[in-house]
């Protein structure tokens, strides 16, 4: 498509306070403050659970994202610029045990402050400001001395924030500097912590009630976001209790049931491993697993209902009704599937084209799986990983669903019908999606998902004019993938095996699995070629 059409598509669907915020991001010009720094009292400490892992290995040597370096300086232009963030974020101020080696990381915190002056490099950017000032909040809320500069530094940090609010980009990135902002106000005492209080008060109360859905889905519809959302809810909630003034606690009851609606959804949209699923741009040890978040809450004497569906001989589903997922579970099968829009119209930055997807685990285990996210930025990786060919569904004349283009873009965009669900003889769910109405031939793309006691059946009906079709079916890793007579034959770690058949020959080919940022791993896809309209897969168990 051409270029500008690709911008238009695209650009149509911003806020005007995106493209406004865009403007005066050009413009602006941050200044340094010259307030006297006090400190506020609070009640207590924060309660610590520390979930990450650490990441500096000592000499100035770090691993992030599963890479390793050993770091001249903290902008170094040759390193990636996501490994860089994640450098000046200083999650190991709050990692396993963090407060065994104070000695090492207060010298990491010297470094950084002798070596970004304002407001140079990375680590004054808004998103990284936003993470390392909670983070250095939370460290100093329990250590009992440090030095004076410490504390002029953040400061400077947070008032940097503060002028560089990212409207432009809204979504997990406005929350976050909401976030910040909200700690630096309450640990700080003063006129301009007052304010960052009130601002960034301000900002939560609107984005949580934009971008939490009424079924407790994060609006970006990405496993992978909604925990760390979740997780940054769990900080404000334990915020609340160590600065326990009027405006905070009537915000816990309201934190305290989104908490609980976001755990619920988590439960549904994860596997029986635990870890995510992988739609839109998702991968593992980013945010806090959902064994993490249960371990979190319960720290915070956070009561937590029922989470999930029992398991039965009978499939049971959960239709995640505002967020668009369906989960599907029986004694041996859980399945997720992709009924949802690719996200919000005005951020979809981490959107895949992936409509009508899904993930399927057999008996505990992972079977067929989306490719998942190694890697962002602008190279040809990134974009293959979020195509459609990627992911558990159907492509059409080559075509993506949605156009994604860029590291972060998505110029036209499908939206899925409204599903059908009945249980007759079985489990039934299907629906629909116009994403290939662009094309010449106007195509609608309908799949449907049968679930009987020892079978599953996948059919995609293609209605309108087109040359060919490819359907993918991405295979865990684990799995061995072997060709018999007329079936595919799968054969699980744990020795099970599951058949699949189809009307039309299945294609056996390569590919790679990105369960984690810097790693791809060799696995198996089924690949189905048509020149039809009809597409079964049969799954046998």
């Amino acid at each position: 498509m051409n270029i500008f059409l690709l911008y238009y598509h695209t650009l149509k669907y911003l806020k005007i306070s995106q493209v406004v915020g865009r403007i005066k991001k050009k413009f602006k010009r941050v200044k340094l403050c010259k307030d006297e720094i006090s400190l506020r009292e609070s009640s207590g400490r924060l309660i610590r659970y520390e979930i990450n892992k650490p990441g500096y290995l000592g000499s100035r040597c770090f691993f992030f994202l599963n890479v390793r370096h050993e770091i001249a300086s903290w902008n170094d232009e040759c390193l990636d610029k996501l490994w860089l963030y994640n450098l000046h974020y200083f999650n190991d101020l709050n990692s396993t045990g963090s407060l065994l080696k104070t000695s090492q990381l207060n010298s990491l915190i010297e470094s950084w402050i002798q070596e970004n002056p304002p407001f140079y490099g990375n680590g004054w950017e808004p998103y990284p400001i936003s993470l390392r000032v909670v983070n250095w909040i939370k460290y100093f809320l329990h250590l009992k001395t440090y030095p004076y500069y410490y504390l002029e530094s953040l400061y400077q940090q947070a008032n940097a924030l503060e002028q560089q609010l990212e409207y432009h980009l809204l979504g997990n990135h406005l929350f976050s500097n909401a976030k910040a902002l909200l700690f630096a106000g309450l640990f700080f005492d003063g006129e301009r912590a007052n304010f960052w209080i009130k601002k960034g008060l301000s900002i939560l109360d609107k984005e949580i009630t934009e971008q939490i859905l009424p079924d407790g889905g994060y609006f970006e519809l990405s496993p992978m976001y909604h925990n760390i959302i979740l997780s940054d809810l769990l900080d404000l909630y334990n915020l609340s209790s160590v600065y326990p003034y009027d405006f905070m606690v009537k915000r816990r009851r309201k934190w305290l049931n989104i908490i609980n609606s976001m755990i619920q959804w988590g439960k549904h949209m994860s596997h029986p491993d635990g870890e995510i699923s992988f739609f839109n741009d998702s991968a593992m040890k980013v945010a806090p697993s959902m064994d993490d978040i249960y371990a979190y809450a319960k720290a915070l004497g956070i009561n937590i209902s029922d989470v999930g569906m029992v398991p039965t001989t009978q499939f049971t589903y959960k239709h995640l009704y505002d967020s668009g997922y369906v989960s599907v579970v029986s004694q041996n099968v859980k399945a997720i599937l992709d009924l949802a829009k690719v996200g919000p119209d005005y951020i979809p930055g981490h959107a895949h084209a992936d409509t009508l997807s899904f993930e399927m685990s057999f008996f505990g285990l992972r079977v067929f799986v989306n490719s998942g996210t190694s890697v962002y930025g602008l190279g040809q990786e990134r974009l293959r990983q979020r195509k459609t060919q990627s992911h558990n569904t159907v492509e059409v004349d080559g075509k993506d669903s949605s156009e994604v283009w860029g590291g972060f873009r998505v110029a036209r965009r499908a939206y899925p019908s409204n599903p059908i669900i009945s249980y007759d003889d079985c489990l039934t769910i299907s629906c629909g999606h116009d994403g290939y109405k662009r094309l010449p031939g106007r195509v609608d793309h309908l799949r449907e998902w049968s679930f009987f006691d020892n079978k599953i059946i996948i059919t995609d009906n293609l209605v309108g004019q087109f040359s060919y079709a490819t359907a993918y079916y991405h295979l865990h890793p684990d799995v061995h993938v072997e060709q018999l007579e007329n079936v595919v034959q799968l054969t699980l770690s744990s020795g099970q095996k599951i058949q699949v058949e189809s009307n039309i020959k299945i294609e056996i080919q390569s590919s790679t699995w990105h369960p984690e940022f810097g790693i791809s791993i060799s696995n198996k896809k089924l690949v189905i070629k048509t020149e039809g309209s009809i597409i079964n897969l049969i799954v046998r168990y």
